[in-house]
């Protein structure tokens, strides 16, 4: 199976242990292609980088790639600025993306009690894995 990861970069250190989790069952997982240049950095360098690379590198067009070519999609929907299993503005776009690709999404955490956003998604009827990554397996 191929699951494409989407996440905040201020996560890539969490979406490679979550690549290397698929990969240790037989399964290929794909975050963002820029995703290892992002590793070991700080928040405040990982934002830097990641504006040069959407600009730059058209690093959004670059990740439909790795959902469009994916069986299913999956959303690492970590805490981040206080807020529980806060999905960002990219992760929401990609969601998007899966979504009208008829992709099946799942969601890592509950979806986010984050206004004008929380209808929006559940619109989108994710499958939430409760921290369980097994579940997408099934």
């Amino acid at each position: 199976m191929k699951i494409a990861l989407c996440h905040s970069m201020q996560y890539a250190e969490k979406a490679k242990e979550v690549q290397q989790w698929f990969q240790a069952r037989g399964h290929e997982a794909f975050p963002s292609s820029f995703n290892e240049l992002f590793i070991g950095l700080s928040d405040e360098e990982k934002e830097t980088l990641k504006l040069k690379q959407k600009f730059e590198l058209d690093a959004i067009r670059e990740h439909w790639g790795n959902i469009e070519k994916s069986d299913k999609v999956l959303i690492l929907n970590y805490d981040k600025h206080g807020i529980p299993n806060y999905i960002g503005g990219n992760s929401f776009l990609e969601m998007g993306f899966a979504y009208i690709l008829k992709k099946p999404l799942y969601l890592l955490n509950p979806i986010p009690d984050m206004p004008y956003y929380k209808t929006e998604i559940q619109a989108m009827k994710p499958i939430v894995l409760n921290g369980d990554f097994e579940k997408i397996l099934e």
